[in-house]
């Protein structure tokens, strides 16, 4: 994926995509969500799919809401395999039983993310490791694609020290970890107090084989420090809302608002040339991770419009994690 990004900065190299903005919990510092949404139809889901890999997208990730709550997942992840495209997904894990990884075994997913945000559960999240640890196991035992588990660190988190149990957790059963900083409404950086920057610094010394592990953006968001970078949103990373609208990312949602069968390589790279006014707080680390790739390259010359966003122009209530 890396090398074909580095050939060409004409298809975008990561797509989230949200098949179902409902969820079955209610994390208090999450905007992602709601209770009511139905699952996308099947054969939009395919349309928009076939477009993505008509652009020659490398990735897309599923996300939400809840994906595992879409009653044809496993075939939707089979149609992005079946477009030579990686796919991966964000669970909160709790619909995890031993034949529901199979399926996602014989659909093709290639990885699958849980987010665990407490030992114990609360009344902020229910992402428990004690919930959840079951669901572990069963990932262990079964599933053939890559599990990352990570945990959060940020002003919402009440025993910083379960990032750390999470983190041996998830080593201690095979799997990747990585650690996330929770961000304001707008995905706007929170620093770390002390305490929290010495359990970061050790969860990220814990592993070697995260892509995040390449670059500086999260040291500096831990220690409340802006990042000075070209975000490529809207052209190499691509967020696709259940409505079918492109947006710069979860926390940037609005705009450019275009539907995806209407987002042109021209409308791309005008994206991937304009200066984004809430890159230097940014902490959405996919979009981070994406926009290493073309660190090198394409200075961005064009100033966004006055639709585009600032570093307030989403309110929303509430904070989220980088992703």
């Amino acid at each position: 994926m890396i090398a074909k990004g580095l050939l060409s900065t004409r298809h975008p190299l990561l797509v989230h995509i949200i098949p179902m903005r409902r969820c079955n919990l209610a994390c208090t510092y999450c905007n992602e969500f709601d209770d009511f949404s139905k699952p996308v139809p099947l054969e939009e889901m395919f349309k928009r799919i076939d477009r993505l890999g008509a652009m020659g997208t490398s990735v897309i990730t599923i996300s939400g809401g809840e994906p595992l709550l879409h009653p044809e997942l496993d075939q939707i992840i089979a149609r992005i395999r079946r477009n030579g495209i990686i796919a991966g997904l964000i669970t909160n894990g709790y619909l995890l039983v031993a034949d529901r990884i199979e399926r996602l075994n014989r659909a093709g997913l290639e990885y699958l993310q849980i987010s665990i945000d407490n030992v114990q559960p609360d009344d902020v999240s229910k992402k428990s490791l004690k919930v959840l640890d079951q669901k572990l196991k069963l990932l262990a035992d079964h599933a053939e694609f890559h599990v990352n588990i990570n945990s959060v660190l940020g002003s919402d988190v009440r025993n910083p020290e379960d990032a750390l149990t999470v983190a041996h957790r998830a080593l201690e059963l095979g799997f990747t970890s990585t650690v996330g900083i929770l961000h304001d409404g707008n995905g706007q950086l929170q620093p770390l107090g002390e305490r929290q920057r010495e359990i970061f610094e050790e969860i990220m010394s814990l592993g070697k084989r995260s892509f995040s592990r390449v670059n500086s953006f999260q040291h500096n968001i831990a220690a409340g420090r802006e990042n000075d970078w070209r975000c490529r949103a809207g052209s190499r990373y691509l967020y696709v809302c259940e409505d079918g609208l492109v947006h710069y990312c979860s926390q940037q949602r609005g705009y450019p608002g275009i539907p995806l069968a209407e987002y042109t390589l021209e409308q791309r790279r005008r994206e991937f040339l304009t200066k984004k006014g809430c890159a230097p707080r940014c902490t959405v680390s996919c979009v981070h991770q994406i926009s290493v790739v073309d660190s090198w390259r394409a200075p961005q010359t064009r100033e966004a419009g006055p639709s585009a966003p600032s570093q307030s122009f989403v309110q929303f209530t509430g904070t989220q994690r980088s992703n």
